[in-house]
């Protein structure tokens, strides 16, 4: 898959408790965009974080399953992107998700495993 070099990268900031049809959200959403064709998703685990609620969402030792703020970084071709957000909008009950303009430097895979 060749990627262009004006890309968008795509971030959608959601809790990890996030459920989606009864499954966590951000797999929800990794998963559409696998069937979608676009380019690469990377879920991050937050170690802490607040939101519009300014609750503070944190990894203390003893609260190691706490609601933790998760990252969905999504990169593709802008019109790509743009036919995916509508997807979001139906999933994303709460969260924000961010676009920008990037530059795609590289974007390989070994195809010799």
């Amino acid at each position: 898959m060749k990627l262009p070099s004006e890309s968008e990268l795509l971030r959608i900031f959601i809790g990890e408790a996030d459920k989606f049809e009864g499954r966590p959200l951000y797999e929800a959403i990794v998963n559409l965009a696998r069937q979608k064709g676009m380019a690469g998703a990377t879920v991050l685990r937050g170690l802490m974080g607040f939101g519009a609620d300014s609750r503070m969402h944190s990894a203390k030792i003893l609260r190691l399953s706490e609601d933790l703020p998760i990252v969905i970084e999504i990169v593709d071709a802008p019109e790509k992107i743009e036919a995916f957000l509508p997807n979001l909008d139906i999933m994303i009950k709460e969260g924000m998700v961010t676009l920008e303009s990037i530059k795609v430097i590289a974007y390989r895979y070994n195809s010799n495993g």
